[in-house]
């Protein structure tokens, strides 16, 4: 079992409550079960049913209501959960449960409930940045609940600010890290690379490669759902970045290089997953070159060595896994490269595969140990292999 079992989600009175809709069917896709709470006013956005459709439970509203089992059930739902997300989340609620008020099945539900606590705002610019909500948000932190930060944009009432709910997707993003049941690497700081770097030529031209950042995502994000902080320089990549985690995003070799030893020593694990330029031109031109004639010539020189310059500056107290992308002598080749750059850990991957490597949503990987242990895996998701290699670095611990 990957994550724990039981949401409630509360849905408040916001042009926003349709998007929660998103939220229940993601959740309940991933065989999480899911209890809705509606306000009255929310009910005016979204009919109960809707919920109770998508959900498969009986939505709750009234606190009154004659109960469907012998339970009071503001109690039960609250020792049932594992995780409570309050979405759209009010100012209305927000200010109920920063100054301890219980009059309906929500807030009751939250106050009775020790079970981690997400408000993903949604209002109006004005009354989001207005002193007195601030001041409710900032008291619930200090209490340990957590918030999703608004998005900016235009809003439903036309005005242009901070206050609309984020893309459900996002939220459900941080719902599910919230809920992994392995988290193992809770107080530990994590290091991924990820994506492929190019080499300009002149202002429109680079050499680059087939680098699609799926795997050092799948990397990052398998970190962040284990409860590490994460840090994930990221190259250019075909998807779309992850949540929850500090992203700084790089293009060349150089910048890869200066971000990664700007952070490196702070880092309990360093993983090595972007596709980074071995080679630079010799001279980059400052202007477009023209095509004078049929044949371009470019002298190409070895750039930055990054891995083995961690390799060199790694503490005694940190792992440095590398990766090696190979064509051919796999395990051979990925060994060098292991004792060469003084890594504790390689994952080697063949490339010439057609169904696994570049671009694909799946990997064949060995993980090979400094000891010289090999840990060959078939094919399986890159989140699965991203699963493994955390799972081989933790016996180590």
């Amino acid at each position: 079992m990957l994550y724990k079992q039981n949401v409630v989600v509360g849905v408040c009175g916001g042009i926003a409550a349709y998007k929660a809709l998103d939220i229940v069917s993601a959740l309940k896709k991933k065989d999480i079960n899911v209890d809705v709470i509606m306000t009255e006013h929310a009910t005016e956005f979204v009919r109960p049913l809707t919920f109770q459709s998508i959900s498969s439970n009986a939505v709750i509203v009234d606190m009154f209501e004659e109960p469907k089992v012998w339970e009071i059930q503001h109690i039960s739902l609250a020792k049932k959960a594992d995780l409570i997300l309050v979405v759209p989340a009010t100012a209305n609620i927000i200010g109920k449960i920063a100054n301890g008020i219980a009059d309906d099945m929500l807030s009751t539900t939250i106050m009775a409930s020790k079970a981690p606590v997400i408000f993903a705002p949604a209002m109006n610019t004005n009354m989001y940045e207005n002193p007195i909500v601030q001041q409710n948000i900032e008291k619930l932190k200090s209490f340990g609940y957590k918030f999703i930060e608004p998005d900016s944009g235009r809003l439903a009432c036309g005005d242009v600010g901070k206050g609309k709910l984020p893309d459900p997707k996002y939220i459900t993003e941080l719902v599910l890290s919230q809920l992994y049941v392995n988290k193992d690497l809770e107080g530990k700081k994590v290091l991924v690379t990820a994506g492929s770097t190019i080499a300009p030529i002149d202002p429109v031209r680079y050499i680059g490669n087939h680098s699609s950042g799926k795997m050092g995502y799948a990397i990052a994000e398998e970190a962040r759902d284990r409860g590490a902080e994460v840090t994930l320089i990221t190259g250019h990549a075909k998807i779309e970045k992850p949540q929850g985690m500090n992203i700084i995003s790089v293009n060349t070799n150089g910048e890869m290089m200066n971000a990664v030893l700007e952070n490196c020593d702070s880092n309990d694990i360093i993983i090595k997953c972007a596709a980074v330029s071995d080679f630079k031109v010799e001279e980059y031109s400052d202007l477009k070159i023209k095509k004078n004639s049929e044949v371009l010539n470019l002298k190409l020189i070895q750039d930055n060595d990054i891995l083995a310059e961690l390799g060199k500056r790694k503490s005694e107290n940190q792992i440095l896994v590398g990766f090696a992308a190979e064509s051919n002598d796999l395990i051979q080749n990925a060994t060098t490269k292991l004792k060469k750059k003084n890594l504790d850990y390689i994952i080697a991957n063949d490339i010439t595969g057609n169904d696994t490597g570049f671009g694909s949503d799946y990997n064949r990987i060995n993980i090979i140990s400094r000891d010289g242990k090999i840990k060959a895996l078939d094919k399986m998701s890159k989140r699965e292999a991203a699963r493994e290699i955390f799972n081989t670095i933790m016996k180590r611990r």
